[in-house]
């Protein structure tokens, strides 16, 4: 069964929260942090991409990097704007965006979890991002950023969580893309060992967001362990960062694909190609694809609907079933030569919170040639996947809205 307990955070006082709060390292590339942090001097970027307070001819990989993150959340540590909890306490983290609010709870999740495969994993990890958040939590020696896991839903825990985020919450606000942030500390310890409880007959969580994180923490939490004579499994660098939803709170949004060019094919030759697989009907404008089996296309100014044929969506592995794995095997690999997407310079994905607009964007300027416009995996699907011990194909899924990062720290020891 999986562990989830309550830990002592480091957090910002409530004045400071909105200031602090930060988009996932992941989210930004550097320049973008770079122009993100313009006028907002303790936001949390500094630590979770704290290349952007160095030279941009500094690799991103380099020692002093890890040591500028250090230096930054010590910073805020020392500065008061960050102040730990006397006891370990769960929280409840809620986010609210476009009228639907999902519900979290904050503690820490297992590290031997995390080999054992109770925590179940649906991606595959880069090594090079593996190293790179593994020494960012090396030098730190925190989880400064939480791990997005998920559940199937159970009714007892939904209703603690309903009941504490009845109260005031202890932090509200706006942030600047208009998603509301609001989180409750769970001070009183017999519910915390009621939620403890609970949480222990959970067979298994899932990893939703942030599989090179919770790599990571699994790597330094191992590390640490064989490096202590003493070890005893409680402390603190066995559990990570995490917040645990709800699978019914989950909400997966589209993850499209853009692509260069037709593989040395002409757009006539690539359509009659389509047509073993797929029923192809132009359509008069934008086209978001409305069900599981449908598949948005962009080229030349003109969209189009793929439908794909049964025989394929019926296929029993839950992997192949899935439209983007139909789509990788059947178009980007078959017909233009996409065989790995992880490293093909050939194709490139867009989260749908971009819109389909970025999408036309991308191809009207000639950067790419066609793109693809998905309906988003469900959650039902992850779960089905992580069970199986099988592995979506990369970017399958995408998460909004993303978990902040710097309203919780978790330190190692």
């Amino acid at each position: 069964m999986a562990i989830f307990r309550p830990f002592k955070a480091f957090r910002p006082l409530p004045q400071y929260a909105l200031g602090v709060a930060a988009k996932p390292y992941d989210v930004l590339n550097s320049n973008e942090a770079r122009e993100e942090v313009k006028g907002h001097p303790l936001s949390f970027l500094h630590v979770g991409k704290p290349e952007i307070d160095l030279d941009p001819s500094v690799n991103l990989y380099d020692p002093q990097v890890y040591a500028k993150g250090k230096e930054n959340l010590w910073k805020l540590i020392n500065d008061g704007i960050l102040k730990e909890d006397p006891e370990p306490y769960f929280y409840v983290y809620a986010q609210t965006m476009d009228g639907r609010t999902q519900y979290g709870l904050v503690g820490c999740a297992s590290v031997d979890d995390y080999w054992n495969d109770v925590i179940k994993k649906h991606e595959k990890t880069r090594k090079d991002k593996e190293e790179d958040r593994s020494n960012h939590v090396r030098v730190t020696n925190s989880h400064s950023g939480p791990i997005f896991l998920t559940y199937r839903d159970n009714d007892d825990i939904n209703k603690f969580v309903t009941k504490i985020s009845s109260n005031p919450p202890e932090i509200d606000f706006v942030s600047l893309d208009g998603i509301r942030h609001r989180c409750w500390v769970i001070k009183d310890k017999e519910y915390i060992e009621k939620i403890s409880t609970i949480l222990a007959s959970v067979p298994n969580f899932y990893v939703a967001d942030g599989h090179h994180r919770s790599a990571a923490a699994g790597i330094v939490g191992r590390e640490k362990q064989k490096a202590n004579p003493n070890h005893k499994g409680n402390e603190e660098y066995n559990f990570f960062l995490a917040v645990l939803f709800p699978a019914s709170h989950l909400y997966i949004m589209d993850y499209n694909r853009v692509i260069k060019d037709l593989n040395n094919s002409s757009k006539q030759e690539f359509f009659e190609k389509l047509k073993k697989h797929f029923s192809i009907t132009e359509m008069p404008s934008k086209f978001k694809p409305a069900k599981k089996g449908e598949i948005g296309m962009y080229i030349d100014s003109k969209w189009y609907c793929l439908k794909i044929n049964d025989d394929l969506l019926k296929n029993p592995d839950p992997v192949d079933s899935l439209d983007v794995a139909i789509l990788q095997k059947y178009v980007n690999d078959e017909l233009l030569g996409i065989d790995d997407p992880r490293t093909s310079k050939r194709i490139d994905f867009v989260g749908g919170i971009r819109g389909l607009e970025e999408l036309e964007r991308r191809v009207n300027s000639g950067e790419m040639k066609l793109a693809f416009a998905m309906y988003p995996t469900s959650v039902d699907e992850l779960m089905k996947i992580a069970d199986a011990g099988k592995i979506m194909p990369p970017k399958s899924t995408w998460f909004e809205p993303k978990l902040r990062d710097g309203l919780f720290v978790h330190f190692l020891d």
